[in-house]
């Protein structure tokens, strides 16, 4: 198989087309099905198009042959953001899919997804009462939005996600997400779950016990080291690497939602087009299974 975007998304396609429903529509189906409306979320994302009305322009000029019939943007952006439980759907698909799935070893971290940079914006935003003040500790500096939690594979494939006000508890959210997910928790025996410090806590981990899993964090101040520690550098390293992945050439950051929809769909949006990546790479025999660059032009 081909490493480029056309194969992916033809690839992808085919993957998407057979495992959903086609949906019982009233009256005429759509002209872009939800098969097509995913593969188009996926290519915009990699190809780095921030902008919905330039992505449209640029689809209708460039990608024509994939996809005959194209909206006007407000119909895109309507259809995009009602196909999050698809796109949810497709994440775990891909995942499924791949060999990453059955790897017992899970890294969690949670990063900042900003929503907004003004006082005005703060007050008047439809995220108001969902997105809230947090402090970045890796960049030194505050900010107002949420938290992307991302518990994910060595080599960047996600297992489990979930947005969440930076004022709540790294543990509370872990917590909901392994109570929410217990279905995919009891399908990988004898977990090892590798955090940071944040995720401190004896009841915690003794919780996690309970259902089967071990967590590897660094040791607190003015505590004993912990077994396995020496090799928490590296494996960090691996985290940060997928967020980088997800920030630099995703652009998570500048993700352009304005409501709980609009975030919620762009971040799942990012997120599948890594999955897919990864997927297609592992596929394909790529030598790195993250890489983007084959599908970024």
């Amino acid at each position: 198989m081909t490493q480029d975007l056309d194969t992916l998304l033809t690839t992808l396609y085919v993957k998407i087309d057979d495992t959903i429903r086609t949906p019982r529509w009233r009256g005429r189906p759509p002209l872009l099905t939800d098969s097509e409306l995913v593969c188009l979320a996926v290519a915009q994302v990699l190809l780095g198009a921030r902008s919905e009305a330039h992505w449209i322009r640029y689809a209708r000029i460039h990608l024509a042959g994939m996809f005959p019939y194209l909206s006007q943007r407000p119909g895109y952006n309507k259809r995009l953001r009602a196909a999050l439980p698809l796109i949810k759907k497709v994440i775990r698909d891909v995942a499924r899919d791949s060999d990453f799935w059955f790897d017992n070893h899970w890294i969690v971290d949670s990063t900042p997804i900003p929503c907004g940079m003004s006082r005005p914006t703060v007050q008047r935003s439809d995220l108001a009462g969902w997105a809230g003040y947090g402090y970045c500790a890796s960049h030194s500096r505050f900010f107002w939005g949420l938290r992307l939690y991302l518990v994910c594979t060595p080599t960047g494939m996600p297992i489990l996600w979930a947005l969440a006000n930076p004022k709540i508890s790294e543990r509370e959210v872990l917590t909901a997400m392994l109570q929410v997910e217990a279905g995919v928790v009891a399908e990988h025996d004898g977990t090892l779950l590798i955090s940071d410090k944040g995720f401190a806590s004896t009841p915690f981990e003794r919780q996690l016990a309970e259902q089967g899993i071990a967590l590897l964090r660094p040791s607190r101040k003015k505590e004993k080291a912990r077994h396995g520690e020496a090799i928490l550098t590296k494996v960090r390293q691996l985290i940060e690497s997928v967020n980088d992945t997800l920030k630099g050439q995703l652009d998570l950051e500048q993700h352009g939602g304005r409501t709980f929809a609009g975030v919620a769909v762009r971040v799942a949006q990012r997120l599948l087009a890594m999955a897919a990546a990864i997927w297609h790479n592992n596929t394909t025999g790529a030598p790195v299974t993250r890489s983007l660059i084959a599908y970024d032009h």
